[in-house]
Formats: structure tokens, sequence, C-alpha cells
């Protein structure tokens, strides 16, 4: 046999869904054999394989037992001449195999071997060629400078950026997710070491075929694409934790006594739990920290403009310490007590609410703090600075970042497919349709010039697999969804590769139409149940909050426009959106219906979508009538006040135009 293919799989079904096929086309013309080592898997990953890969040999554990140990069960059972440790979540090229086993055959000295590897963006993946952990290596690594200077020598030693990676060459360490050595290396030096639950055995056992007298290679002939991490991101494991922990294991078992590295590897283990928690608590911790700067900032002015017109000397030198941070902890701890420091949102609603109650409080306590109660005016003025620069910022940022802070923006996901086949053509159909997301299709990409201009189901051909690269900067393309039946692995491959300074998401569709695997998610066809779903909507606090906003509004457009909106001079702009909203009023005020909502909201009985809009998505969307349906079910899962401010902006703009 010539081959033996060894993979531990954890909940990743998805992937090797489209991994299997690819492995058999790689393997034609070749003698081998597929091991599957189950990790005690919960996504039904042991009934999918025994049911659509029955010729796979599947050992299911019944406990995670590791990485090490799940692969060293599939190399006790290989029988190939050559091994090969592969991930399940990859996708090789038809011509991986014979590439890497002739490489093998024509270089007696290579004891272990990598391939080129691809990000799912089309990079290439910096771990499958890399140095060992040593002093100066980790200290580059750990600090950054390796990535500050890639192209540096010195400094970028760790992932050897500075090599070009279309050549092939001797390194210390190849990636875990791709590593094939011929079996009598494997007999020589044994498995892998099962003290590494998780990441370091790949780089352990690379020293180890170097001690035994081989070579350790890259090779750029071949590559695959790695989607990197999918297991872990369904296990409750520490991932940066285990990562050093395994590089401490590693310099302790291969470079002892090296006390700088030891500490280098616990020092970044700290710190990269420091910036965690910090990135993960961001719209917590920065908005606190601004919110300080600027209060103070706000005392610091205030003082200052009122010292200017009228005679007053300012804060006396002994109460400064007091003044910058006593009022300041204060407010913050007011604002922490309304909910104004929210990992998932910016209220300003809330700000407003915590400015006002911190007045009243600090005035409170000013009067039986004497001492300190230098100036109504002051305070006064330093509040009406604050309330204007705490909302002015909030509202800038909510604009300018919009993506991630407010949920409801009305961004497309504009697409890509790549076929003009039937299984192509129902992936656009699919997606097109789905309700709970707003893909729009922007064409077709096929291997032939000669269909493009065609039309096949409503979808254009809009240009092919050489000249995607220009469409996706000339469509402003998210993502370009590939099916596995229309492109060879190879084909898919080299179209990846040469998009990878696009910085786009290519995903690829499974076999049976059922799911679309990408670098970061792995997300269903169809459209999945809406009963239980959570929407915005449907939330108390943003129903309370649209209900106020509705009534306000609808009560001063009454009192002070609607009077006027019959008046002859007014009969032009009756038609437009505006108009709508205006004539719109009575049946808001009455609780009929809302300034901004659903087209048909009884359109999904027992769903709660709101109550029949003025105007909507549905209104402002350019589409099929069909369409209103998924931007009704869209406005309802992203609903808050700003999207409603959007929605009303764009109305009233739409008909101006």
């Amino acid at each position: 046999m010539d081959l033996s293919v060894i993979i531990v799989n954890y909940n990743v079904k998805e992937f090797i869904y489209n991994l299997l096929p690819s492995i058999k086309k790689a393997g034609e013309g070749l003698s081998f054999e597929i091991i599957i080592v189950d990790n005690a898997s919960s996504d039904g990953s042991v009934e999918y394989i025994r049911k659509d890969f029955p010729e796979v040999n599947l050992i299911a554990l019944d406990q995670n037992l590791g990485f090490s140990k799940a692969n060293n069960i599939g190399l006790k059972e290989a029988k190939g001449e050559f091994l090969l440790l592969l991930n399940p979540d990859t996708l090789l090229s038809e011509d991986t195999f014979r590439v890497m086993i002739d490489f093998f055959r024509a270089n007696p000295g290579a004891g272990l071997a990598g391939c080129k590897i691809l990000n799912p963006d089309g990079s290439l993946q910096l771990a499958c060629r890399r140095s060992f952990p040593g002093p100066w290596t980790s200290f580059c690594k750990v600090t950054g400078l390796s990535t500050l200077f890639p192209k540096s020598k010195i400094f970028a030693q760790y992932n050897l950026t500075y090599l070009d990676e279309n050549a092939t060459y001797e390194v210390d360490a190849v990636s875990g997710s791709f590593m094939m050595l011929p079996k009598a290396v494997y007999d020589k030096i044994g498995g892998l070491d099962e003290r590494f639950f998780m990441y370091g055995e790949d780089l352990d056992w690379c020293y180890r075929v170097q001690k035994a007298g081989y070579k350790v290679c890259y090779v750029h002939s071949t590559q695959i694409i790695h989607y990197k991490g999918e297991s872990t991101k369904k296990s409750t494991i520490n991932e940066t934790e285990i990562f050093y922990n395994a590089m401490h294991l590693f310099v302790e078992k291969n470079i002892p006594g090296s006390f700088l590295v030891h500490l280098i590897l616990r020092s970044a283990i700290v710190a990269r739990k420091i910036v965690a928690f910090s990135w993960k608590k961001r719209m917590i911790i920065f908005p606190v920290i601004f919110d300080t700067v600027l209060y103070n900032l706000a005392f610091f002015a205030a003082e200052h403009t009122y010292a200017y017109f009228r005679p007053w000397r300012g804060f006396p030198d002994f109460t400064i310490a007091i003044v910058y941070t006593i009022p300041v902890a204060l407010h913050i701890l007011t604002a922490a007590m309304l909910g104004v420091y929210r990992r998932d949102s910016l209220s300003i609603l809330r700000n407003t609410g915590a400015v006002l109650i911190s007045l009243v409080v600090l005035s409170s306590v000013t009067f039986f703090f004497k001492d300190f109660a230098y100036s109504r005016g002051v305070l006064l003025l330093a509040y009406g600075i604050l309330f204007m620069i705490l909302t002015s910022w909030r509202i800038l940022l909510q604009f300018f970042i919009r993506d991630e802070i407010v949920p409801g923006h009305t961004k497309r996901i504009r697409s890509l497919i790549v076929g003009t086949d039937p299984t192509a053509l129902e992936i656009a159909a699919k997606l097109s349709s789905k309700i709970t997301t707003l893909h729009s299709i922007e064409g077709l990409i096929s291997s032939s010039m000669k269909e493009v201009g065609s039309n096949y189901s409503g979808f254009k051909v809009l240009g092919t697999t050489e000249t995607i690269k220009k469409l996706i900067a000339e469509k402003h393309i998210d993502e370009v969804i590939i099916s596995s039946e229309y492109l060879s692995y190879a084909g898919i491959m080299e179209m990846v590769s040469s998009c990878q300074d696009e910085n786009i998401e290519f995903k690829l569709a499974g076999k049976n139409l059922d799911f679309i695997i990408g670098k970061s998610i792995v997300s269903l066809i169809d459209n999945i149940p809406l009963i239980g779903l959570n929407y915005n909507i449907s939330l108390t606090s943003n129903r309370v909050l649209k209900a106020v906003f509705d009534k306000m509004l609808a009560a001063l457009i009454l009192i002070f426009i609607y009077p006027f909106a019959y008046l002859p001079l007014s009969k032009a702009g009756r038609a437009g959106g505006f108009g709508q909203i205006i004539l719109g009023a009575p049946s808001v005020f009455s609780g009929k219906k809302s300034f901004v909502g659903p087209k048909d909201p009884a359109r999904f009985p027992g769903l709660y979508l709101g109550r029949e809009g003025v105007t909507g998505l549905w209104n402002i969307e350019d589409g099929p009538e069909d369409n209103s349906a998924k931007l009704d079910i869209f406005y309802a899962r992203n609903q808050n006040l700003w999207f409603d401010l959007e929605i009303l902006g764009k109305s009233i703009n739409k008909n101006l135009k």
C-alpha cells in the first residue's frame, strides 16, 4: 500500500464531508487507506461517516484523548509505505499525494515534509514552515518583532517569512495540519509525544526526526487549504494557554536549562490573557477610559471658561486631586449601574440618564461637603459640555463602525457563485431566497470565456476564474462561494491563491447543498425555522423605546405639520416619502401602525414582527415583490432605534431624489 491517511476528527463533520472527496481525487492511481479517529464527537460525525463513507477505517473513541493520543492510535493501524497526518478542516489538490510521494522518493534523506498551506483567503498559512522556539526566536515572536519586520532574517526567524514561499527547502518544522513521512522513519522515531494534548507535538516530532539524522522539508509544488482551528471553536479548552504551555513543554524537553525561553513563554501566556480579556471587553473598557478622560476635560474647560467671564480664580491647588477623581468616579459608577457600559451596545439614552443622575448626585454630595461646593455655574457648565461630548462621540462611533456596534445595518452580503452547472444555480437560488439573510448574488463565474454574458436562471455570468480578482474589486464582493462539483480542487487552489491580496472570504458549498463552509463559520443554506428565534423587535426594552419614539414623533407631526398636509401647495409632497410619513401619523399615534415596520406582519402567524410600518426596508430596498418577506424578517431580527432612524431618513431621501 502506498499511503495511509490519518485524520483526527472532533465535531467538524461538515469539513470531513468536503475533505474525503478531495482525498479520493488525490489518491487516484495510488493504493491508499483513510483512517479517521473520532475524539468523541457529539455532532453526529460517527454515524455520518459510517453511513456515507463505509470504506473509511473509523475508530470511534468514547472520550476526547487529544490530538497526539488519537493520532498515535491511527498510526498503529496504518499499513502504507508513507504516512500522512492530516487535519479534517483541510482541502487537497488532486496532485498533492503524488507530488509529496515523488518528493520523498527523489530525496531519501528527507524524513518528514509538509506542503504549501493556504488560508481560506488565499494567503500563506505561516505555520507551514517555521523554526524551533529558541531564546531569540521566541522573543521576536512574542514581542511582535517578527510581524513588524517580516522580511528580516534577524527578526522573522520563527515563521521564516523572509524566505520565498514558492521554493522548496529544509526547515526546522512544518505544520501539524499536514505532515507526511515514510513509515520506516515512523518505525524508527515512534509516534507523537502524548504529553502534548494539542499544539507542540508537531514541533517535537520534527525535532525528533532531525535528531534521528533526517531532514524536515517544506515542499512548495503542491498546496492545500486549511481552515484552521475549527475543532477548537467547538470545545471549551483555553487555546492560547494550551499553545504556550505546549511551547514551554517543548523547550523543557528539548532545550533544557533555557531559563530565558521559559521566562519569555510564561510572560507571553500572561500577556496574551490580558490582551484577550481587554479585547473581549473592549466595548466596556474603552468607553470607561474615554468617558473618564472627557469628563475631566469637561471640568477643566468649564473651570477656565467660567474664570474668563467671572472673577473666579479656579479650584484651589489642594483640592485638584479630589476634584478630578471623586466626581468622575461617581459618574462612572452611576453610568455602570444604569447599564451604559455594555459589551454589545453604546446606549445614548442610558448615557443621557447617567449624566442627569450624576449631576443630581454630585450636587447633593457638595451640599454636605461645602468646602468643595465652589460654583454651581462651573458644575452646570461642565455638565453641559459633558452631555454634548459624551453624546457626540457615541453618535459618531455608531455611524463610523455601525457594523460592530449597531447590528441593524442594511448592508447586503455581495456574493459571487463560481459555476454555471445545476449545482451552482441551486446554490444561487437558495441563497437568494434565504429569508434570514440579505444575500445579493451579483452573478456567476465560469471557467470558460465563451459563457461570459450568458444568463442562467436569471443569474448572469460576469467573468471567469481568471478575471475573478478584477470582479471582486469592481463589485465590492464580500464572499465567493464555490461548488466543489464545478471546479477541480487544483482549480480551486489556483483561484484562491490568485486572490490572496483581496481580503475576500472563499466558501465551499457542501456536496448535498445543506451547508457552506468558510474560514469563520459553517452556514446552513436552507432557511432555518422561524419560530423560536430571538428577534430584537420582541425585546421589551426595544418595544418600549420604539413605542415612546412613535408617540412622540407622531404627536409633534400632528401638532406642527399635519394641519397643513392638505393645503394645495402640499399636494406634491403628499406623494413623496415625507408625505407618506406625515399622513401616517394618525395611525401611528392611535397604535395601529408604527413609523417603521414590516409590510405584512401577519404573513408569519405566531411570530411577532412588530406593527405594520408606514415605511420600512420593503419601501427603500429595490428588488422583486416577494423579497419583502425576507426584508421583514431581517428588520425584525435587527431592529433598534438607530435602524428605524436610518430607514426613515432613506425613505424621505429616496423620494426626494
